[in-house]
């Protein structure tokens, strides 16, 4: 187990109803070949271990019998495994019979848990043959074994691993409306159990799927979600083994229906402790009712989880349902920047347009804006700037952006000023230091901001969340503005996006944006090369963007250490980066992020988009003067 990831199996073998003897022989072979590729927990279906659909065979003592005498031989087969396993029994209790989920480690029950909500419609009829989970929590004696706690607010804690802790419920428990899972998680429990066995009909598996994922993000947990499947009786219903394993939100692991066997999951606990800490309602930190829980500990194996779950190398770009999700955002962006020009009375708006990625995406979504407003898309000023770094591609492409758009061109070329403006400082142009760099930026900013003066205008911000991050911003040249459009959209988002609208435009428009996508970065500060290339290059300077954004996402969103994050990059980008370089631009990462918080001190507005938003005012409060040695000690 490492960095928090928690293998676990959902296991659904074939069983033969009231068969406990065939039925306990299925379950301690899913049992060791689950801890044989590396599970820390694994979960089985509901009564599997003499089959939930025995009916009135439930009132029959010698099937009650040979379900106790089962589980002391499943446990007895647990011995020296790390596992932590749940079966599903009926267990008799001081003359009542229960529907429990038995918690089982290395030879030894550790715990009983009752199910709280009985069906008792359609072809559910569980009120015949068992009682609901009793208020509190007692013990309970099977075989020779006593002293075993019953109830239904127990969670098991991994003593070597506190953010692995896990407690159950048992089927209809999901479906009703105070399910003990959400008291399970207010009291600590990171991982649900659900043992199950719900039977099959048209359109039910896709309301589970909804159902298990919902409340695995709602309680920001994670849910083990295992189904009766084949062997059940099939007298009025059939079952589908339709088993889940989803992590906040997300199904990590789903089996197809009417196939048993078994499905794998990596769980991460460090994240959930995580984001729960994060929660601001704090729903999560009172404890809630967590004085009425019995905390049960169990060792877990801390050996490393091979990782099978897949990271994006691009989290902050949907993987599916992209066109939608792009429209979503290009909107949120138009509508920030609606209002603020609605609100101010500005007449126009104005924005650097660079031949570079952000500019293009600014002055999309500004003409996105002003055809919303019902205003001139000519009052729209798109100015360039050209001065010594700038090339000839991305002069021209700005020039056919600007045209194709049908907004107002300005060209203001703005070397003699900084060139006098060098004469003023006593700096020698031929040295082409920072200030000779800068000082480009701030004299275009210089010039945005009067043209908007002149125009009873709003200058419009170009640079995005990546620039944000790394600080990679001239202060007060291109770090400011009126309204920042792309304040909260990282780079490898920002060329989705353009894409999208290139694609959606088509034409002249469509061309050019397709070629401003395959220009390399740059903020064009240097002169070109001899022939008339970009020669200063962002992604070799500071890094690649992608491995950046994957960064801040891991960093920012989740708070992971700097070592989890390298962790997590390595297996993402398996192939395609190694081991050092990840490492080098991490580090240059993080360096970047401390020292450049003073510029995100006083970022301008901008409209958030995503769960990642570095605005000082609605998302991220970090003093300017943190040290970042702790960080860099991890890696």
């Amino acid at each position: 187990m490492q960095y928090g990831f928690v293998k676990v199996c959902a296991a659904t073998p074939e069983i033969s109803v009231a068969d406990v003897e065939f039925n306990t022989k299925q379950i301690i072979k899913a049992i060791k070949e689950s801890a044989e590729n590396g599970s820390q927990l694994t979960v089985f279906p509901e009564l599997c271990v003499c089959g939930y659909t025995c009916g009135d065979l439930f009132n029959q003592t010698a099937l009650i019998s040979a379900c106790e005498n089962a589980l002391k031989e499943i446990c007895e087969s647990t011995r020296g495994l790390k596992t932590l396993v749940f079966v599903g029994a009926p267990i008799e209790v001081r003359g009542k019979l229960y529907n429990c989920a038995v918690a089982i480690h290395s030879g030894k029950i550790l715990g009983v848990i009752p199910k709280t909500y009985l069906p008792n419609y359609g072809e559910f009829y569980e009120k015949r043959h068992f009682s609901p989970a009793p208020e509190k929590t007692g013990t309970v004696t099977i075989g020779d074994i006593d002293g075993v706690p019953f109830g239904s607010k127990l969670i098991f804690k991994a003593e070597n691993c506190p953010e692995f802790t896990v407690a159950a419920e048992i089927c209809e428990d999901l479906w009703a409306p105070q399910s003990p899972s959400i008291s399970h998680a207010n009291a600590g429990a990171n991982i649900i159990v659900n043992l199950s066995c719900s039977g099959e009909t048209v359109g039910k598996a896709e309301y589970r799927r909804n159902l298990v994922k919902m409340q695995s993000a709602k309680l920001v947990s994670g849910y083990i979600y295992c189904d009766a499947g084949d062997g059940e009786s099939t007298t009025d219903t059939v079952f589908a083994g339709h088993n889940i394993i989803a992590e906040n939100g997300c199904v990590l692991s789903e089996s197809k229906l009417f196939e048993n066997g078994l499905i794998y999951g990596e769980i991460d606990v460090e994240m959930l402790a995580a984001e729960r800490r994060r929660v601001s309602s704090g729903y999560f930190k009172n404890g809630g009712e967590a004085e009425d829980y019995s905390i049960i500990k169990f060792d877990t194996d801390k050996s490393e989880c091979n990782l099978t779950r897949k990271f994006s190398k691009t989290p902050f770009v949907p993987s599916d349902g992209l066109s939608e999700r792009s429209e979503l955002i290009l909107t949120i962006q138009q509508k920030g920047l609606e209002k603020r020009l609605k609100h101010i009375k500005s007449k126009t708006a104005v924005i650097g347009v660079s031949g570079g990625l952000d500019s293009a995406l600014a002055l999309l979504v500004t003409c996105r804006a002003f055809k919303a407003l019902g205003n001139s898309l000519k009052d729209i000023i798109a100015v360039t700037m050209p001065c010594f770094g700038t090339t000839e591609k991305t002069k021209n492409n700005s020039l056919k952006l600007i045209e194709s758009l049908v907004v107002t061109a300005k060209t203001v070329p703005i070397s003699d000023s900084v060139l006098q403006h060098f004469k003023d400082i006593g700096q020698d142009e031929n040295k082409h230091d920072t200030t000779y760099e800068n000082a480009q930026a701030r004299m275009r900013t210089l010039v945005l901001m009067d043209i908007a003066n002149q125009t009873n205008g709003l200058v419009i911000g170009t640079g995005d969340l990546s620039e944000l991050a790394l600080g990679w911003a001239t202060y007060n040249g291109d770090h400011m503005s009126m309204y920042g459009v792309n304040c909260s959209v990282p780079k490898t988002l920002v060329k989705h996006l353009i894409d999208f609208e290139a694609e959606r435009l088509g034409g002249e428009c469509g061309k050019v944006l397709k070629d401003i996508l395959n220009t390399e970065i740059s903020p064009e500060l240097l002169p070109p090369t001899k022939d008339g290339k970009i020669a200063q290059k962002t992604e070799d300077l500071v890094g690649p963007y992608i491995l950046h954004d994957f960064f801040l996402y891991y960093a920012v969103r989740y708070g992971f250490k700097p070592s989890k994050v390298q962790y997590l990059a390595e297996h993402a980008f398996e192939g395609v980066y190694d081991a050092q370089t990840i490492k080098k631009w991490l580090i240059n990462f993080y360096k970047r992020f401390f020292s450049q918080q003073f510029k995100r001190s006083c970022m301008p507005d901008g409209v958030k988009v995503g769960s990642v938003s570095l605005s000082p005012r609605g998302d991220w409060r970090m003093p300017s003067d943190a040290e970042v040695k702790l960080w860099l000690d991890d890696i």
